[in-house]
């Protein structure tokens, strides 16, 4: 299964590319997960490794590696998502000080979960797009300078933005941004 969603940001393409390629940062705007870590050391770039824990459609444990990295330009992962084999692209494109974002992904399920990944696709197609609306609002809720919510060997400073969770109404949280003081 392959599909592409696109999304206009109201921010700078190098602010969007340093808050996406923190896929740390995935649990604040993507509802199915609820933790990414980084698994190695070094800069990031090609090759880098995560994990990750998905808690819809069923909990699992994920892994992927970038596999391409042009600061404010692209970034894409190969791993694991759910029940499918994936590969991830995000493309990000200045049009006038904004981002034009399109996020392409290629799922591929074997087995009888083919299946079951056919019959879905329009769903995951519509959970992705809806994602990418929750990443627009966050980002374009945040302050003019976006930095990483972690401290950087640069910077020695974090942005003094912690992650909260919000309630969805129905009795699940989802995550959200909340700025804190700063000392």
């Amino acid at each position: 299964m392959d599909f592409d969603n696109a999304v206009t940001i109201n921010r700078p393409t190098a602010e969007v590319f340093t808050f996406l390629s923190d896929f740390e940062n995935v649990p604040l705007w993507n509802y199915a997960i609820s933790e990414t870590r980084r698994t190695d050391t070094g800069p990031l770039g090609v090759g880098a490794r995560y994990s990750q824990v998905r808690t819809i459609p069923t909990p699992s444990s994920e892994a992927f590696e970038v596999t391409a990295f042009r600061p404010d330009r692209l970034i894409a992962i190969r791993g694991t998502l759910g029940p499918f084999r994936a590969e991830s692209s995000y493309r990000l494109e200045d049009i006038d000080g904004r981002t034009l974002l399109t996020n392409s992904i290629r799922l591929e399920a074997t087995g009888v979960r083919r299946l079951a990944a056919a019959l879905a696709g329009s769903q995951v197609r519509s959970a992705v797009a809806a994602n990418l609306g929750v990443l627009k609002q966050l980002l374009e809720g945040r302050p003019s300078i976006l930095v990483s919510r972690r401290p950087t060997a640069a910077s020695g400073v974090s942005s003094g933005d912690e992650p909260a969770r919000r309630d969805r109404g129905d009795g699940s949280r989802r995550p959200g941004w909340r700025r804190t003081p700063r000392s």
